[in-house]
């Protein structure tokens, strides 16, 4: 199964006509290929108990059609402590090379059972694996770090790890030189004093020595606004900018949660956003779970009253959790100046782009 476009939203199938499975995902170029990781969730179906299956990657040339390479990080089914167990919250792997090593370092989020979050750190000698834990249980700072991102700067080698400090703030640490822990030096933005405001799902990228920081709300699975911030530096200091998705009238970022920002390596201005649209069966018309939650939090409106059998009304909104049917929505980022801008197109390739 041969496809010509990329079209956001839309069921997408790998080559072997299968759903794709690259969930909060990025993207790894290198020799001429293209590869797409993500969280696997083809088992986190209603009732399974599965909140992963492991790590999956897919190759290709053109960015359109993708050949499943299967798990890279398999999940480990005979230890519920592992943070692999199909059943612990892991989350948005991010993988990075060591310039120097020539390692592959891929740092995951995992969500534990008293609630606290933590950081499990792999490295493997190939991109697509074996990856083996060198560090797990990690509390970067002292702190519960929830979404994240990895960067390296390609003049000095040095990586950043830009996450959530659950709940409170957006901080930007650096990393150890091998990449597997932090260094202890770091900055805080974004501060909020709790959900929906705090800004989590960082993305970074830089376009012209501007640093550029996408964020979302704390709304669980339901999509929220983004909000795009930039500055000089990778500690910034970040100047807000406003929504990304500025004609998108709902206010949810066209349904979806962006997760990172890939640059073409042969293009001259093409910076994809990578999204997730974790909840497709919600109706087009829902309410805005953001606008909703905000209004409460603020005391501006009182939170609504549930029946018995309504008390899982928001779960049942959404499927039962059931993001085995997520679906993506890749957009190109255009730019008014300086001013990052993401419009909705229904179809499009990498080569409308030069």
């Amino acid at each position: 199964m041969t496809e010509t476009s990329i079209r956001p939203g839309q069921v997408w199938l790998d080559t072997k006509g299968e759903r794709i499975q690259a969930h909060g995902g990025s993207i790894f170029y290198e020799d001429g290929l293209f590869t797409w990781y993500g969280e696997n969730k083809e088992h986190t179906t209603p009732g399974a108990g599965n909140w992963h299956w492991g790590v999956r990657a897919y190759t290709s040339t053109d960015l359109i059609n993708w050949d499943d390479k299967g798990l890279i990080i398999p999940p480990v089914h005979d230890d519920p402590d592992s943070p692999l167990h199909p059943a612990q919250k892991m989350d948005r792997p991010h993988i990075v090379r060591h310039p120097g090593t020539g390692k592959y370092v891929c740092w995951i989020k995992v969500m534990m059972a008293d609630d606290e979050q933590r950081s499990t750190v792999l490295v493997a000698d190939n991109l697509l694996g074996p990856y083996e834990i060198v560090r797990t249980g990690l509390q970067p700072l002292g702190m519960n770090a929830g979404d994240f991102d990895l960067v390296v700067d390609p003049d000095t080698g040095k990586a950043y790890y830009y996450f959530e400090k659950v709940h409170t703030e957006l901080i930007c640490a650096e990393l150890t030189d091998d990449y597997t822990d932090v260094s202890g030096e770091f900055s805080s933005h974004f501060p909020h004093p709790g959900p929906p405001f705090t800004r989590e799902a960082p993305a970074h990228f830089e376009r012209n020595g501007t640093h550029f920081l996408v964020t979302s709300g704390t709304t669980w699975y339901f999509p929220n606004f983004s909000e795009i911030a930039a500055g000089p530096d990778y500690h910034g200091p970040f100047t807000v900018l406003g929504d990304l998705h500025h004609d998108d009238q709902s206010r949810t970022s066209f349904r979806s949660q962006i997760s990172s920002i890939f640059k073409h390596p042969h293009k001259e201005d093409l910076y994809i956003a990578l999204a997730d649209r974790w909840l497709p069966q919600l109706p087009d018309d829902m309410p805005n779970v953001y606008e909703t939650i905000a209004a409460i939090t603020r005391g501006e409106q009182a939170a609504p009253t549930l029946e018995p059998d309504d008390s899982d009304a928001m779960t049942s909104a959404a499927g039962g959790d059931n993001t085995a049917i997520a679906d993506y929505v890749w957009l190109p980022i255009r730019f008014d100046g300086d001013i990052p801008r993401i419009e909705w197109i229904d179809q499009w390739t990498p080569d409308d782009f030069r």
